[in-house]
């Protein structure tokens, strides 16, 4: 059995892009995914899909929510093993003090990531980037919002990803080890 792992940008942020979670777990089900379990309010979820490819899942539901909720979000899915892949490459984790102001950005494929490597003329210590294979991943001492690099990959540099609080990414490995159980 395969596990994915879903995290959608900018979904329940404010008014617009407004994605009920009941919704959302139902179509992933119409889709064809076996199991969806959804965490936290911001489009994230943890399916089990064995007849569907992460690639072809992301394509399959970026198009739906622009059929059955009128937006465009950007869509990432990755495989259990690639999300636990992301989860151990991040240097900077043991040394981060809060995990709410631990940030990864994933991207769909890796050429998305590439864009963020302008991010690393913002970062101001002690603030710490690390540009990472598969994820980009940014320690802002302060808050998220008062880092330039911060509010730039929320902001204009992120749209092609997206990001996630070390807390939350912690929360979807655990989800996605259980919902292999």
């Amino acid at each position: 059995m395969s596990a994915l792992v879903i995290l959608l940008r900018g979904v329940n942020v404010g008014k617009a892009k407004r994605l009920p979670m009941a919704e959302f777990r139902a179509l992933l089900l119409q889709l064809g995914c076996d199991q969806a379990t959804t965490l936290l309010n911001s489009g994230n979820a943890v399916v089990l899909a064995p007849r569907l490819s992460p690639q072809r899942l992301a394509t399959k539901l970026a198009a739906a929510i622009i059929e059955r909720f009128g937006f465009t979000v950007p869509v990432v899915v990755k495989s259990a093993e690639a999300f636990a892949r992301i989860i151990a490459a991040n240097e900077l984790a043991s040394g981060a003090g809060d995990h709410s102001r631990l940030l990864a950005a994933v991207a769909q494929d890796d050429q998305g990531l590439r864009s963020l490597h302008a991010l690393a003329d913002l970062v101001a210590p002690p603030e710490r980037l690390l540009l990472g294979e598969h994820a980009v991943y940014l320690d802002c001492a302060g808050a998220i919002l008062e880092s330039k690099a911060g509010a730039a990959l929320l902001g204009k540099f992120g749209h092609a990803v997206t990001t996630r609080n070390w807390a939350t990414m912690q929360k979807l490995q655990a989800l996605a080890q259980e919902t292999l159980k």
